[in-house]
C-alpha cells in the first residue's frame, strides 16, 4: 500500500563547506569550459567474460576485479596512445601530462570526492583494483588526506552500477575532460550479419574544447573502446 503524507518534512539545511565548494567548482566548470560531447557504444561481453574468469580462478587469492577496474587501466592506456586529452589549460598555454593520474568520482555523504589512483599507467589492473578499493573506502569514511584527492589529470565517473544506461559529466577543473561510464544493458545487436543477443556500454567524454578538439576526442574513444573490447590487452 502507497504511503500517505507529506514525502519529507519541509525545511531549510545550510550549505556544507563540501557542497559549496562543489557549487563553486561546478559552475566555473560549466560556464567557463567549453564542453563538447562524444560517445561510443562498447562490446563489453569480452570485458565481463575475462573479468569472471578472472575472479573465478584468483578468488582464493582474494582478487574480485570490477567493471570499473577496467576502465581504470583502460582510461589509463587509452591516455598512453592519444596523450592529447591528458593535458590541462593554463591560459596563456597548454599543460600535457607525462603521467596519467586517473581520478575517479565517489558519492559521500553531502556531495563527492575524486580520489586519484597516480601512475596508473604504470600500474597492473590488480595494483589499481587494490588501489581503487582502498582510495573509495577512505573516501566514504572521510578519511582521505588531500593529496589522495588532488592531482588528477583525467576522471572517470560511472553511474553504470546505479543502472543508467548513458550520462554526460561536468568536467572536473583543471582536467580536460571526464569520462562518463554507463551500465551493461542486454539487447540484439548485429553480429556478423546476424542478430544476436551481446551486452553493451555506452561510454561519453566530455571535453574542453579549448585543450581537446572533436577528432581527439574520438580517438581517444576508439582507443579505449579496442582495449575494453580486447581486454587481454590490459592484462600485459
Amino acid at each position: 500500500m502507497l504511503a500517505k503524507g507529506p514525502i519529507q518534512e519541509e525545511k531549510t539545511v545550510q550549505v556544507s563547506n563540501m557542497r559549496g565548494a562543489i557549487a563553486r567548482r561546478l559552475l566555473e566548470s560549466k560556464t567557463q569550459l567549453p564542453h563538447f560531447y562524444v560517445e561510443i557504444e562498447v562490446d563489453a561481453a569480452p570485458l565481463l567474460a575475462l573479468r569472471e574468469q578472472l575472479n573465478s580462478g584468483l578468488e582464493a587469492e582474494g582478487v574480485k576485479l570490477s567493471v570499473n577496474d577496467f576502465i581504470l587501466k583502460g582510461s589509463a592506456e587509452a591516455l598512453r596512445r592519444v596523450p592529447a586529452v591528458n593535458g590541462s589549460w593554463e591560459g596563456t598555454q597548454i599543460r600535457y601530462f607525462s603521467a596519467a593520474h586517473v581520478a575517479f568520482a565517489v558519492a559521500i555523504d553531502d556531495g563527492l570526492i575524486t580520489p586519484v589512483v597516480r601512475d596508473a599507467h604504470l600500474k597492473s589492473i590488480f595494483q589499481i583494483s587494490t588501489e581503487a578499493k582502498l582510495l573509495g573506502k577512505q573516501a566514504k569514511e572521510k578519511k582521505l588526506k588531500p593529496d589522495q584527492f588532488t592531482g588528477g589529470t583525467f576522471c572517470v565517473s560511472n553511474l553504470g552500477m546505479m543502472g543508467i544506461p548513458r550520462f554526460s559529466a561536468i568536467i572536473n577543473p583543471p582536467n580536460a575532460a571526464i569520462l562518463a561510464v554507463g551500465t551493461t544493458v542486454t539487447k540484439p545487436v548485429v553480429r556478423n550479419n546476424q542478430i544476436v543477443i551481446g551486452q553493451t556500454m555506452i561510454l561519453t567524454l566530455s571535453c574542453d574544447h579549448r585543450v581537446v578538439d572533436g577528432a581527439v576526442g574520438a580517438q581517444y574513444l576508439g582507443a579505449l573502446k579496442t582495449l575494453l573490447e580486447s581486454p587481454a590487452l590490459l592484462l600485459v
